[in-house]
């Protein structure tokens, strides 16, 4: 009796550990990627790298970073409506996981956000569709009280339960010193981005720890 009280008391202490890990948003490590993988970088402006030269954009030092082919799939000025109707065909280049990093435009037009989470949504699912993993990148309120990240993007993470980089765009958005403009990063700010998605690529088992 005391030999199945204590498995049943170990089982409940594992449920719970487990269940913390995935309201955190950490995952079990995935496989790494190969060396000929493909990482797509869909979004608006801040994917494309407005403010500075092409070859500084976020996309730009990432493939530097980590000697990996990363397509730059951003457009400047695009909304979440027209990303979804974008990306289909943007897939055809198969690659292994998304960073997709979309919304600030529907968020600074001050469209519906409800219209913006499920349109996230449909992107994640088409994108598992096709095969890849997502990484999903918060984009903060481009607010005068603050740069909080909008909690419909942790609501998406958890519902398609996504790897999420949550703070790195608002970090940047809230430091003069990273921005060309008033929302776009510099050459500064968009390596900060790359290293934050190398970071959270790394612990999840993505990418290899750099050297």
């Amino acid at each position: 009796m005391k030999k199945m009280t204590f498995i049943a008391l170990l089982a409940t202490v594992l449920a719970v550990f487990l269940l913390l890990i995935k309201e955190d948003g950490s995952h079990q490590p995935y496989s790494p990627l190969k060396q000929d993988a493909v990482i797509l970088a869909f979004g608006d402006s801040l994917t494309y790298g407005y403010g500075v030269k092409s070859g500084f954009s976020y996309p730009s030092q990432l493939a530097a970073k980590t000697g990996l082919k990363v397509i730059n799939a951003g457009i400047s000025g695009e909304e979440s409506s027209e990303g979804l109707q974008r990306l289909q065909g943007v897939l055809k280049q198969n690659p292994d996981i998304v960073i997709l990093c979309h919304g600030g435009n529907d968020i600074l037009r001050k469209h519906s956000l409800l219209q913006l989470k499920n349109n996230l949504l449909a992107m994640i699912d088409m994108i598992h569709k096709n095969g890849a993993k997502v990484l999903l990148v918060g984009v903060p309120d481009f607010g005068w009280l603050g740069f909080n990240t909008l909690p419909l993007y942790n609501e998406v993470a958890k519902e398609r339960d996504v790897i999420f980089e949550e703070d790195t765009l608002g970090l940047i958005e809230a430091d003069t010193a990273l921005k060309s403009d008033r929302i776009h990063p510099n050459e500064k700010g968009y390596e900060m981005m790359a290293d934050a998605f190398i970071e959270v690529l790394t612990d999840n088992g993505l990418l290899s720890h750099q050297e």
